[in-house]
């Protein structure tokens, strides 16, 4: 343990590596470890027993609880050991025993944004992007490689497989199994998830007019309601719905699924 009589918020029970740079506002609790290479900003909070292994980047204002383990090693065989790190945004919740792991490949990184909440029991695996304003419930298991836009919300105790992606305001229920992506704005549920309405709730907290919410709705009927094949309900929607930024970022999510191999669109198309 190293000597820093001028920090009065690191717990003399903590083990700090002569490397990390800690913000003078910042708190180390009781019995926590910070690693090699991590960095911690300002007014963010390390509560007892929380281990930063290494090459871990926090931003500011985050509170980190008790058991969780920040930048361990990639749960993948192709991991060899190489430099890779965990960057966290500002404003972060993340509860009781969450793990959030390295990337694999040198110099990449396992992303998570600013102002989520993961609850207890939450693991991101290696390589994950996951945005902002997103609620992760306990014991959400998310593999390596998936993507997860803005303000979705994932029910408890749901599984992702690798390279998914699940869009913008798209809402999980809980106990569900995520083989393919979820499109942005919907309600998916079961095991595995299937769409089955649009996220009309939500889309109304986060302002979209009544408007687009009902052009989201026609579209969602072409696409999973109708007799119609992917290409053909694309294809309708856009002859047939006036366009809006919603709209288009729907259509480009769901074509870039149909581009990846298995309807993950992160699942690079084997040759």
């Amino acid at each position: 343990m190293i000597e820093l009589p001028e920090r009065t918020h690191i717990h003399p029970t903590a083990i700090i590596d002569p490397s990390a740079v800690i913000d003078p506002t910042a708190e180390v609790g009781p019995y926590s470890i910070v690693g090699p290479n991590v960095t911690l900003g300002a007014g963010s909070v390390l509560h007892p027993h929380v281990v930063v292994e290494r090459n871990v980047r926090i931003g500011r204002d985050c509170q980190i609880y008790s058991g969780s383990v920040l930048g361990g090693p990639p749960q993948d065989h192709k991991f060899k050991d190489e430099q890779s790190w965990v960057e966290i945004g500002d404003n972060n919740i993340i509860r009781e025993c969450v793990t959030i792991h390295r990337a694999t490949g040198e110099n990449q990184v396992t992303r998570l944004g600013s102002h989520n909440m993961l609850m207890a029991y939450v693991h991101l695996g290696h390589n994950c992007e996951i945005g902002s304003h997103i609620t992760l419930a306990s014991y959400v298991g998310v593999s390596g490689h998936v993507t997860i836009e803005d303000y979705a919300n994932i029910g408890g105790i749901s599984g992702i497989h690798q390279f998914c992606r699940i869009g913008t305001l798209a809402m999980l229920g809980g106990l569900s199994g995520v083989v393919q992506d979820i499109p942005p704005y919907m309600l998916a549920n079961g095991r595995p998830a299937r769409v089955y309405d649009v996220n009309v709730r939500g889309l109304r907290r986060a302002g979209v007019t009544a408007k687009v919410r009902g052009e989201l709705r026609e579209a969602y009927k072409l696409l999973y309601r109708s007799n119609l094949n992917g290409s053909q309900a694309l294809e309708t929607i856009e002859e047939e719905i006036a366009p809006s930024p919603e709209l288009q970022h729907l259509l480009e999510f769901i074509r870039n699924t149909r581009n990846g191999y298995g309807g993950r669109g992160n699942n690079p198309t084997p040759l």
